[in-house]
């Protein structure tokens, strides 16, 4: 199976579904119109009441969110797909290149094992059909128990190949799906961010739903992310691979006699581990971006600045007091 084409049918699919977005713009152009209207209409009216000037900056806000929700798909989604987009090529090639670096150590392993068990004669059998053919002719018919012997351990061997292979495509084709789940939920995640994203974008015009839009952002951006950690996460298990492979060359080269079992156990644990480590990979894409320090900023400043004006007040009311004592005393 070729999980990179079921990857692509996934990012087909994120594009195919886009333009649904401009059909729940002109919901969210209406429900973003009445809030528009509310919004400044409550802050023209709150301003003349206490005979204050009318500050116009932020009665822009509405129209600033009615622009991006009429070309949401263009303005809103292109560009964070643009700023986004190269993240996940360059964590994307650094993932092509450690698999290819595994697949290269892999055959180098390979090669050098089969040369390892070709130059000791006790084991060429096993590995070779030519050589088992000539060490059975070679016997003669009072060693029949010998040639039985060869037959069951090559026999044996062959089996402990076939199931050392089995689990570990098994493992990887469970890796694989992981991966596919991860990507599949997060495809799905993003399409229904993106075409409920005009009503979350209408409802942030409201009073005491400001905070939907930045969750919004960074839901989305979130989500997106996951493709990324993903791919690091695979490349990290790729290059602890890769270095496990350079170890096994290092010993085959240096030791003729090296044991490699304990190496496919390792493995395969490693396999079952980053098969568990996928699915942690929302948690850890949701530590990269968070949107609460902006809102606790804001308000920190808000408190600051109320304090100010509080203290300036005390101060000029202290002022003002003392400066119409004194002209009271002068008057008599």
């Amino acid at each position: 199976m070729d999980f990179s084409n079921l990857h692509t049918i996934l990012r087909s699919l994120y594009d195919e579904m886009m333009p649904l977005c401009s059909d729940m713009a002109g919901v969210a152009q209406a429900i973003a119109g009445l809030g528009a209207l509310f919004y400044v209409a409550y802050r023209i009216w709150q301003s003349l009441a206490r005979a204050e000037p009318i500050d116009v900056f932020p009665l822009l806000r509405p129209f600033v969110i009615g622009f991006c929700i009429m070309f949401f798909p263009s303005v809103v989604l292109g560009t964070i797909n643009a700023v986004m987009s190269p993240i996940v090529q360059g964590t994307a090639s650094m993932l092509e290149g450690q698999t290819l670096d595994m697949q290269k150590y892999r055959e180098e392993k390979d090669r050098l094992e089969y040369e390892q068990m070709m130059n000791d004669p006790s084991t060429a059998y096993l590995v070779d059909d030519a050589e088992f053919d000539r060490q059975i002719d070679e016997l003669g018919v009072t060693e029949i128990g010998t040639a039985a012997g060869m037959y069951i351990e090559r026999g044996m061997y062959k089996v402990k190949k076939a199931i050392q292979n089995f689990f570990r495509e098994l493992l990887e084709m469970l890796f694989q799906a992981a991966s596919l789940t991860i990507d599949t939920i997060r495809t799905f995640f993003l399409i229904v961010l993106a075409i409920l994203g005009p009503i979350a974008f209408a409802l942030s015009v409201w009073d005491g739903f400001q905070s939907t839009l930045t969750m919004w952002i960074q839901r989305y951006i979130q989500t997106y992310l996951w493709l990324p950690v993903a791919d690091l996460f695979s490349t990290i298990l790729a290059k602890i691979q890769v270095l496990m492979l350079q170890n096994d060359i290092s010993e085959l080269t240096n030791n003729p006699n090296a044991d490699l079992d304990g190496t496919n156990t390792a493995y395969v644990i490693f396999m079952i581990i980053g098969i568990i480590g996928y699915f942690t990979i929302p948690t850890v894409a949701g530590w990269i971006i968070q949107a609460g320090g902006a809102g606790n900023y804001n308000r920190a400043v808000n408190n600051t600045a109320m304090q100010a004006g509080s203290m300036a007040g005390s101060v000029g009311g202290a002022v003002a007091g003392n400066v119409a004592g004194r002209a009271g005393k002068l008057l008599k």
